[in-house]
């Protein structure tokens, strides 16, 4: 595709972002409600939504063309043309950013509050961030780190660039209350996009004659205008530490730093239409078969050490836990220097899961995750069963109420006033709801391992992130339910929550079970085209899953029962104490307790039996 027309392409969808950005955060809204001058932006971000769906469809015929190596004539042909969006990825990616954008249409036009805007925002990320999974660095060697770093360099870039576009369109007056915001996401954003971009160029470039190349000319430009971007930024603030300021020299500021960020992903979109010089190594290792279906070379036999010492970044996972670390370490930081403290086994536990999880996914479990099904039941035990119950410990949730900011009027909810609606919101008394929890927790095995799911998720890099990402959060929404510590919108009696847990039990017994009985293997051909030269018993491996899925699968159900009876034990301890207390005060205060009014109330039932037999 011509570079031309993948910048024209990004053009309204970051447009999108950028108004989307700034009514749910830069705006003021009145209890969770938009604003006049939020229904104009949300107007402008309708069009442009509304663009960038039409543009989806000239893009895909535009692609299309170029595979066929014809005109756009040619490929106006409906047959060919829905051949294409069906049947190859890049196609399927097609859909789904039409799909992502009709659904975000659907949200701006009904959006009367500020929650519909964010649920608008997040899908137009989405739209934005899925088709890296199908860019160049998805068909080269080491794409874990390469798609990873790409991902998390666009969505942070967008975020900044569409920052600086809602901060230019928006009046002065909210200009002016709303900058010192946006730069406090502009620091986070700039120290991501460098990173990311840096770890891109690494994994994509050959040092040795990458650099003059046009890729690497392309990298050089990029790396020369994101510092004139940080520098754009430092006099930004500085220009805010001033008071004195003029708005015309600040707003003169935000549109050339939009126009060098406009330049910048211009840049972008010609680096993606561009291949990466390579080694010869690096040639021979994209061609192997086995690279070119995991991204990963064949490991040796695991052994112990092996295992211990594998270490392959999957950049996308990585970046989220780094994400959350930082985010949670500044939680920590702020309630301290506010003078409040903050329970170090939260911490820990905190510390714990977030270690097991990269083990899983970028570690000596997830390395060999890619080529032995028992390995890959492993790693999903420590994603849904083990890392959630240290993430559900550490309460987060709490965390995020305790350090969040208000909002800066009364009338306005602010970050913490919104996240307290989320968590009482019809949404979330809907999902902790322990049934669903639990259909989603255990009833989701069956789907995705005792359908042809499994086979086609394992094919691809987007699939292993998105199995990953639903072990997570499936068995984090899960534990949250039944022993979470954070703020739940329903209150769940003890008794139903000990019966979620054995039928969680029995459920998942059951497909350890149903596994061990498999006859045939479950992933379609997966692991028989990778022909590995170690547990080449690809029954007998998918068994051992089975058996690793019922032993790990069993104890963290059975050490969470054992805390929901502590939890109850602890529960009626503390009513017991809060009766007696009140049963202390009225005697104080020479009144009856609530016992005694209660038998009174019943010696005033009997006595009317009495006074009126039957």
């Amino acid at each position: 595709m011509l570079p031309e027309v993948k910048d024209l392409f990004l053009v309204p969808i970051i447009g999108a972002v950028g108004l989307l950005y700034a009514i749910g955060f830069l705006l003021r809204e009145e209890r969770g409600k938009l604003s006049s001058e939020s229904e104009k932006l949300k107007k402008l971000a309708l069009r442009l939504t509304l663009i960038w769906v039409v543009l989806v469809i000239a893009n895909s015929i535009v692609e299309l063309a170029n595979i066929l190596g014809g005109t756009i004539s040619d490929a106006l042909n409906l047959n060919a043309w829905w051949s294409f969006l069906t049947t190859t990825s890049v196609g399927r990616d097609y859909i789904f950013q039409y799909l992502m954008g009709v659904l975000a249409i659907w949200l701006i036009a009904r959006a009367r509050k500020v929650g519909a805007i964010y649920f608008a925002l997040a899908t137009t990320m989405l739209a934005l961030l899925i088709p890296i999974f199908q860019s160049h660095p998805a068909s080269a060697g080491n794409h874990g780190l390469a798609i990873g770093s790409l991902f998390f360099h666009v969505a942070a870039l967008s975020l900044w660039v569409g920052g600086v576009v809602g901060l230019v369109v928006i009046s002065s007056e909210a200009r002016a209350l709303s900058i010192s915001r946006f730069s406090k996401l502009a620091l986070w954003c700039a120290v991501t996009v460098g990173v990311s971009g840096g770890v891109n160029a690494y994994a994509r470039l050959n040092f040795l004659a990458g650099w003059q190349s046009r890729y690497g000319f392309i990298v050089i430009l990029k790396t020369i205008l994101f510092i004139a971007l940080v520098l754009f930024g430092y006099a930004q603030r500085r220009n805010l530490s001033r008071g004195g300021e003029r708005e015309f020299s600040r707003l003169r500021l935000l549109r050339t730093e939009g126009l060098v960020m406009v330049t910048t992903v211009a840049l972008g979109g010609w680096l993606s239409t561009t291949a990466a010089p390579q080694s010869a190594a690096g040639i021979r290792l994209a061609s192997d078969p086995v690279v070119v279906i995991t991204g990963i070379p064949m490991p040796k036999a695991p052994t112990l050490s092996r295992i211990l010492m594998a270490y392959v970044p999957d950049a996308t996972i990585l970046g989220f836990l780094l994400l959350i670390t930082a985010l949670y370490i500044l939680g920590v930081v702020v309630l301290k220097r506010r003078g409040d403290k903050w329970p170090v086994g939260r911490t820990i536990a905190f510390a714990i899961s977030v270690a097991l999880v990269d083990f899983a996914t970028s570690g000596g479990i997830g390395v060999y995750a890619h080529f032995a099904f028992s390995y890959h039941m492993l790693g999903h035990m420590i994603l849904g069963m083990i890392a959630p119950i240290g993430f559900v410990l550490s309460a987060p949730i709490t965390l995020a109420l305790r350090t969040l900011p208000q909002g800066r009027t009364p009338e306005e909810r602010g970050l913490r006033g919104t996240l307290i609606t989320i968590i009482h919101s019809r949404y979330s008394v809907i999902m902790t709801n322990p049934v669903l929890a639990l259909a989603l927790f255990d009833g989701s095995l069956f789907v995705l391992y005792m359908t042809p799911l499994f086979g086609k998720l394992m094919q691809s890099h987007a699939g292993h992130v998105l199995m990953d990402m639903h072990f997570l959060l499936a068995g984090y929404l899960f534990f949250y339910v039944i022993v979470g510590i954070d703020p739940n919108p329903r209150k769940i009696p003890h008794i139903v929550r000990i019966i979620v847990l054995f039928a969680a039990m029995s459920i998942h017994a059951f497909f350890s079970i149903a596994l061990l009985s498999t006859t045939t293997l479950l992933d379609g051909g997966y692991f028989v085209s990778l022909n590995r030269p170690w547990n080449t018993n690809l029954l007998a491996d998918q068994h051992l899953g089975g058996s690793i899925g019922w032993l790990l699968g069993e104890i963290p159900i059975l050490l969470a029962l054992i805390a929901t009876f502590i939890q109850w034990m602890r529960d009626d301890s503390r009513e017991a104490r809060r009766i007696d207390r009140a049963a202390d005060r009225a005697a104080a205060m020479g009144e009856e307790d609530e016992l005694a009014k209660y038998n009174k109330y019943l010696a005033t039932l009997a006595k009317g039996d009495l006074d009126h037999p039957d």
